[in-house]
């Protein structure tokens, strides 16, 4: 596994071969240790380490960029970057990489997550495996941790290092043609409570059994955390990255400053936040900042990186995805505002509805409505008159995103942390609410 000084210096390294105006090097070491399982049964067991640089140089108005996991070959890389700006069009737009700035003091590391043995995973898998099969149940899923050691550097002065740790567990459990799912999520690994997470996707598969059918319509839904983390993620994808609103693709286009859902619903992005996922700098070694998205149902700000940024006279906000991407700067680190209420509250107050689990295959339809269609999946239950009355098959909903917030009734105090739904799997995170939308449109079904 490479030490946070050998990142660093083969940051350095990078810098001092290029004779171009301006050169950028991330260096990412990741250590990753995945466990899977199905029907009950551990089919693999995956240890990897690798370690790649990612260059991008200036000259004049061009750009180049190459990548390598070949640490001895940085100085080929440099040059292949060299080239193909040289081929490059001008980009006019194109001002300048980033100066440095203050990178606040924030961990994202745990070495309890870096120390856990394959040993006590694979004897937390069996306590999983073991607890289904006490009810009948089989389960399946996957449980991995990252040890990421990341490097940012450029020839403005930049050098920013830091030493963060994942852990995750997904689990599927199924019975007579039920499934019922559960996650887990957090820097440090002991926090995870794998057996919790275990019994409360096993207690709803055996809750999902026999499911009917219900006409597809408009209903009363109650999202669970991970139904949520998927509109949000999308929400930040399709409107509040600086690109796609300079280029007029973003629903928030001439809509900043105005109310576009319900007055109940606070958004932000905040890589700095403990209780998330928490990193101290992105892509391009800028300070992650704290960005509001929506106040009180207001658009109230935007992500940037340094591109975006200067095009703008900003500064970036440190939302930099690796350069060179198409997408420009995304929220990844969403926060949503708290409710009132317990989950229980949220399900007694439904005349007639549907609770979600999670969504499944969702992707956009509308994207300046913000209009996406997906599935629901793995635990979905009719409610009537404040009660679950009984399993149903999966819907395929066909739905707004700004008329889902818009109809938010009810929000609960309870938060947890999803990465359902997250557009890049990396050091991210959404810590959000079960929510009740009071209109939810359902506009297929399914025979499972």
């Amino acid at each position: 596994m490479f030490e946070k000084d050998e990142v660093k210096k083969a940051c350095q390294e990078a810098i001092g071969y290029s004779a171009s105006d301006q050169i950028e090097a991330v260096v990412i070491a990741n250590h990753s240790v995945l466990t899977r399982f199905a029907n009950s049964t551990v089919h693999q067991n995956m240890e990897d380490q690798d370690c790649i640089a990612k260059i991008r140089v200036t000259k004049g108005k061009r750009m180049g960029s190459s990548s390598t996991n070949i640490m001895s070959s940085i100085k080929e890389t440099v040059k292949r970057a060299e080239d193909i700006a040289l081929a490059s069009r001008e980009d006019h737009e194109f001002i300048s990489l980033p100066k440095p700035e203050k990178i606040q003091g924030v961990s994202g590391f745990s070495e309890k997550t870096a120390s856990y043995s394959y040993r006590q995973m694979a004897e937390d898998v069996k306590k999983i495996i073991d607890k289904a099969k006490t009810v009948g149940c089989k389960v399946s899923g996957a449980y991995s941790k990252n040890i990421i050691e990341m490097g940012c550097a450029n020839s403005l002065g930049i050098m920013a290092n830091a030493s963060l740790t994942n852990a995750s567990i997904i689990i599927v459990a199924e019975k007579d043609g039920s499934s019922g799912y559960a996650s887990g999520l957090c820097c440090d690994i002991s926090k995870i409570d794998v057996e919790a997470v275990a019994a409360i996707a096993i207690e709803k598969s055996l809750r999902g059994i026999g499911a009917v059918e219900v006409p597809p319509g408009e209903y009363e839904v109650v999202l669970e955390p991970a139904a949520v983390a998927d509109l949000l993620l999308f929400l930040g994808y399709l409107g509040f990255g600086a690109l796609a609103y300079q280029e007029g693709r973003s629903f928030v286009c001439g809509s900043l400053g105005k109310r576009i859902v319900g007055e109940n619903i606070s958004i932000w992005d905040d890589g700095m936040d403990p209780v998330g996922m928490p990193i101290p700098f992105d892509f391009e070694g800028m300070p992650k900042k704290k960005v509001s998205l929506i106040e009180d149902g207001v658009a109230s700000g935007l992500v940037y990186d340094s591109y975006t940024a200067h095009k703008e006279g900003k500064v970036s906000t440190g939302h930099s995805l690796p350069q060179p991407n198409t997408s420009g700067p995304i929220p990844t680190n969403l926060f949503m505002k708290e409710g009132e209420h317990t989950r229980d509250e949220l399900i007694s107050s439904v005349k007639k509805g549907i609770l979600v689990t999670r969504f499944h295959y969702t992707n956009v339809i509308e994207p300046m409505r913000c209009v996406i269609t997906g599935m629901t999946r793995d635990g979905t239950f009719l409610i009537e008159d404040g009660k679950e009355v009984c399993p149903i098959k999966n819907m395929r909903f066909t739905q707004s995103i700004l008329d889902a917030l818009s109809s938010v009734s009810m929000i609960s105090k309870e938060r947890s942390l999803s990465s359902e739904g997250l557009i890049m799997d990396f050091h991210s995170g959404c810590y959000v609410p079960s929510i009740k939308i009071d209109k939810f449109c359902f506009s297929g079904k399914t025979e499972f």
